[in-house]
């Protein structure tokens, strides 16, 4: 997988612009690589990082994962209230 960040300069608000919110998904990758994910309600994440290696974590309650990924799988996560971090 190529380098989704190639090119980008850093944003003259900080690394991340904006905070969008994700459906977890089997079928589709998110619509802009993710810097990171903001997770409201503990549970389990399950994603495809970057590096196309499938991983699964436990979050608590309004944490900040930070991984660069593609997308977010709606098997294996119970986590509520995901937000991607992106450019």
């Amino acid at each position: 997988m190529s380098n989704p960040y190639n090119g980008h300069s850093p944003s003259r608000f900080g690394s991340v612009s904006d905070l969008v919110p994700v459906t977890p998904s089997d079928d589709d990758a998110l619509p802009t690589p993710a810097l990171g994910l903001y997770v409201q309600g503990a549970g389990a994440v399950s994603f495809i990082a970057h590096s196309g290696e499938t991983r699964t974590v436990s979050v608590p309650a309004n944490f900040y994962l930070i991984c660069a990924m593609s997308q977010v799988l709606a098997a294996g996560t119970t986590a509520t209230g995901i937000h991607a971090l992106v450019l």
